[in-house]
């Protein structure tokens, strides 16, 4: 298995197609960002999108941007649109994919990753901790989740 950046693949057709056929609606979301080009004007411009690949499959996918679904914040960077294909489930396999962005937010002197789900249970197993309820882009309560990123040895 390895992460691979989206935007810096050669297979991003391949990729995009893998995403296509995620029954997920915000990867439907996600795709549209991307066929429109607007996902860096929509996510920010340091934003990426991050792949847990093997050979041809897609294992999984999360967004690691400038900015989320939580709408007027000043909290930032963000880890999203996080999706483990079903088959893969029960493995633990979007850890691999929270160690990278760690490994990034850590180099980039990065004191704390946030995210926003509706979810509770799910995150607080890779050492996120609940921080608040905000109100996304849809008018909906959600739960904002923090990670502190330790400096280097």
């Amino acid at each position: 298995m390895k992460t691979e950046s989206f935007f810096a693949s050669d297979r991003r057709l391949h990729w995009l197609e893998a995403l296509r056929n995620c029954d997920w609606s915000a990867a439907r979301f996600l795709c549209k960002l991307i066929d429109e080009q607007i996902f860096f004007e929509t996510l920010g411009e340091h934003s990426q999108l991050l792949l847990l690949t093997e050979g041809d499959a897609l294992i999984a996918f999360c967004t690691y941007t400038d900015r989320d679904d939580i709408p007027e914040t000043d909290l930032t960077p963000w880890i999203g649109f996080v999706y483990v294909f079903p088959q893969y489930r029960g493995h633990r396999y979007i850890g691999i994919l929270f160690q990278e962005i760690e490994r990034q937010a850590r180099e980039a002197l990065i004191p704390k990753l946030y995210l926003s789900t509706e979810h509770v249970g799910l995150y607080e197993k890779y050492g996120f901790q609940f921080e608040s309820m905000m109100t996304d882009m849809r008018g909906d309560p959600s739960r904002i989740y923090s990670k502190a990123i330790p400096a280097r040895d």
